[in-house]
């Protein structure tokens, strides 16, 4: 109650105090923030997927802006050997004004990122936007087989029957590469799983699909028991560990971070950074209340 009372109340709250409790989570408003940010996690076995804030542009201008910004964003990032790739929102580059604007945007986001040798991962937004980015990530993969991947959130009831509907496109030369995660946005009953142990037993029935069919997958959690049940997993099936990472959020458990690269296995920061931080923060936190408590618990806790 105390979580959904703070998230409700954040957006009426001076920004230099919400602030406060953002700058845990979100690596600064500026390319050389991210890049800052992004260099410590690289020395401490960290690899990093770059995510530049804004969504749900209201024209396409705004939409050029971006895709401009990110141009940007990947080549000086790959100038300066950071170790990582990047993350978008295709509301973000016209999604829900011209399916084909977007599409041509992405397209030469991750042109572009093939050139400089990375690749661009289709972040998941909510149910309006699952059926159009799933196909985008279709046509791009096929004419860009390793520079693209793709987000899939377990708590959608579709999403196993989404992964099977891709199987075309798995290739040992070019898997799929499919970031796992529990899911943010508020849908309806009948379209997404709602108790909590039902979506984490749902979460490893897709990642076990995921790993017996040669899918590379991103396991998105910071969540102790999903990340122990992975381990599980991956011993059971006998899974090398060039087949799958860890992924988890800028600022959030850092511990349970430092952990999970203690044992050897690879994982990866979301680091978001932008000057549309707040609304990305009142957003999150109104979607998700319990991320309160790791934001309170990050400004105090920092190993």
């Amino acid at each position: 109650m105390i979580n959904q009372l703070i998230a409700k109340m954040l957006p009426y709250i001076p920004k230099e105090i919400v602030w406060l409790f953002s700058k845990r989570y979100i690596s600064g408003q500026y390319i050389g923030d991210a890049l800052a940010e992004s260099r410590k996690l690289n020395l401490e076995g960290a690899l990093v997927t770059v995510d530049l804030l804004g969504e749900y542009v209201k024209n396409l201008e705004e939409a050029d802006l971006y895709k401009e910004q990110y141009i940007v964003l990947i080549k000086r990032f790959t100038e300066e050997k950071i170790n990582g790739n990047f993350s978008v929102k295709p509301s973000m580059f016209g999604l829900l004004i011209d399916k084909e604007a977007c599409y041509r945007n992405l397209r030469e986001l991750v042109e572009v990122a093939d050139g400089c040798n990375t690749l661009v991962k289709i972040d998941m937004e909510d149910s309006d936007c699952t059926s159009i980015e799933i196909a985008l990530f279709r046509q791009l993969k096929t004419e860009f087989p390793t520079r693209v991947g793709l987000v899939l959130q377990a708590y959608m009831r579709r999403t196993l029957a989404d992964v099977k509907s891709l199987l075309d496109l798995n290739q040992a030369a070019a898997p799929l590469n499919i970031r796992l995660c529990k899911g943010i946005y508020i849908e309806p009953v009948n379209m997404a799983f709602k108790g909590h142990q039902e979506i984490r037993d749902h979460f490893i029935e897709d990642l076990r699909f995921m790993l017996l069919n040669g899918i590379y997958v991103g396991i998105a959690t910071h969540d102790k028991y999903l990340i122990n049940k992975a381990y599980e997993v991956i011993g059971e099936l006998g899974i090398t560990k060039d087949k799958y990472e860890f992924q988890m959020l800028y600022g959030v458990t850092p511990h349970l971070r430092k952990s999970i690269i203690a044992k050897g296995h690879k994982l990866r920061v979301y680091v978001p950074y932008g000057i549309q931080w707040f609304g990305y923060s009142t957003r999150r936190l109104k979607e998700n209340p319990a991320m309160v408590w790791h934001i309170i618990k990050a400004l105090f806790v920092r190993n």
